[in-house]
């Protein structure tokens, strides 16, 4: 079947609904899907909601998936022939916290501020902003008569690991089977590059803890014989890992690692990456490295130890001369393919307690490293609607992200996942001020469109 799709005429599309688009969008920020936090638990709901009448006011057959505990997953069917090929589209719609009292925004980050063309909010641009254009792009498709069937998974604990979604894709199956499935949860190397994401890191978080005492005790008086549990765990963690250097000290870390291949890097090279872009988008002033292959492999293809956060003692104003009863470290892992995150929690704990026996330790969310596929019908075809879309080829990279329901997805549904990803690095995935743009948004309508299109027109043999 020839083109159909008239890339004029799909703007055209996008621009008379973008007054929709951004009401819609606002919505969905101002909705403070947090999934971290239960006392966000009304509001995943009044998400959940949003999101089954969004799709119905879209057309779409809904189910609302659950499992015995934690937050649903939405199923959407928007099907338009019975011999078509069948592409669903997985975005999730819950987010990271955010506050403007301990954290430098500009703007309230669950109140959507339009500056321009640009979206100011938490969720605007990981993942709700992309999640909206990806479903007026299935619009513009079905609307041009596109001969294809297309299904949308938005799920609500993304943010927290997916504890639940491989046991809810697991009992859906049957109802849940697609050919393949794209996400539009990366990000592009900068504006001028659009990047599809050949893999992902996984990811292993974990908190620290240790307890030395009942009460803050005065520390003229109990200093020097009492063990500071802050101190304890500064120490833990310099022995866990250089924090000069970034490099994992404890045996066997590395021992599985599957480094970059050279086809990759030379891909990488050619990628359009800068270090000066990077520190830019990032707002950046200080880092590890300033060469170029080097910050690639570290923030692509390499696993890291980061500490999130430290929490004990006294945090108000000048010094309070005291010894801390207790103190944790928040922390986590990325981790690259090879790496199976049990056998990194084994590893961990035998390390940790060579160190310091009383230091107990309390595993957060675990996923894999996962990797997509790169050669065939699907790959091309995604590349051609990007260029389609936006004018540019596309680079395959890698994200130093984790989305863990990647391996669920691939593991349960047995079909190649692709990336469309539609965020830029300033856009400030889980940071202050994060935010997403109307040329990424209808660009990203566009791309989508072109997509189905792509695939409706593949031979059925591919």
């Amino acid at each position: 079947m020839p083109s159909a799709l008239d890339r004029n005429q799909l703007y055209s599309f996008a621009k008379s609904h973008r007054k929709e688009y951004e009401t819609l969008l606002k919505t969905f920020v101002e909705t403070a899907t947090v999934s971290s936090d239960p006392a966000h638990a009304e509001d995943i709901r009044a998400g959940v909601d949003l999101t089954v009448d969004t799709f119905r006011q879209f057309g779409g057959k809904v189910d609302v998936y659950k499992a015995d505990r934690g937050n649903p997953t939405v199923h959407a069917i928007f099907d338009s022939a019975k011999n078509a090929p069948t592409v669903t589209v997985y975005n999730h719609m819950d987010v990271q916290p955010a506050s403007k009292e301990t954290e430098p925004w500009d703007t309230e980050p669950f109140v959507m501020t339009t500056k321009g063309d640009s979206y100011f909010g938490r969720g605007t641009t990981d993942d709700k902003g992309p999640a909206l254009a990806a479903l007026y792009g299935a619009r513009a498709a079905q609307e041009a008569g596109v001969p294809i069937n297309i299904r949308f998974l938005w799920e609500f604990e993304e943010e927290i690991g997916s504890p639940n979604f491989e046991k809810i894709i697991s009992k859906n199956a049957r109802d849940l089977q697609t050919n393949s499935v794209v996400v539009s949860d990366t990000v592009w190397v900068s504006r001028d590059r659009p990047a599809s994401s050949a893999g992902l890191r996984g990811l292993l978080g974990f908190i620290l803890s240790l307890e030395t005492g009942a009460t803050d005790t005065h520390s003229g008086e109990t200093g020097g014989a009492s063990r500071n549990p802050i101190a304890e765990l500064m120490r833990l963690v310099c022995d866990l890992y250089d924090p000069v250097t970034g490099k994992i000290k404890f045996k066997g870390f590395y021992d599985d690692v599957i480094p970059p291949s050279k086809s990759e890097l030379n891909d990488w090279v050619n990628s359009g990456f800068t270090v000066k872009g990077f520190k830019k988008a990032h707002h950046l002033k200080l880092m590890r490295s300033e060469d170029q292959l080097e910050v690639m492999k570290r923030i692509w293809g390499m696993p890291t130890m980061e500490i999130h956060g430290v929490v004990g003692g006294y945090q108000g104003p000048g010094v309070k001369s005291i010894v801390p009863p207790r103190a944790e470290v928040k922390a986590s892992f990325r981790l690259v393919p090879g790496q199976d995150p049990e056998k990194i929690k084994k590893q961990l704990l035998a390390a940790i307690k060579e160190r310091n026996p009383d230091v107990k330790v309390q595993f957060e969310s675990a996923a894999p490293a996962f990797r997509t596929v790169l050669t065939g019908p699907l790959p091309q075809a995604l590349k051609r609607a990007i260029k389609f879309a936006f004018g540019r080829e596309a680079v395959f990279v890698r994200d130093g992200g984790t989305i863990g329901a990647m391996t669920s997805i691939e593991k349960v549904l047995r079909c190649p996942v692709l990336f469309l990803g539609l965020s830029l690095p300033e856009h400030g995935y889980h940071a202050p001020n994060e935010n997403f743009d109307w040329q990424q948004a209808s660009g990203g309508m566009v791309a989508f469109a072109k997509y189905f299109e792509e695939i409706a027109n593949l031979p059925k043999n591919d």
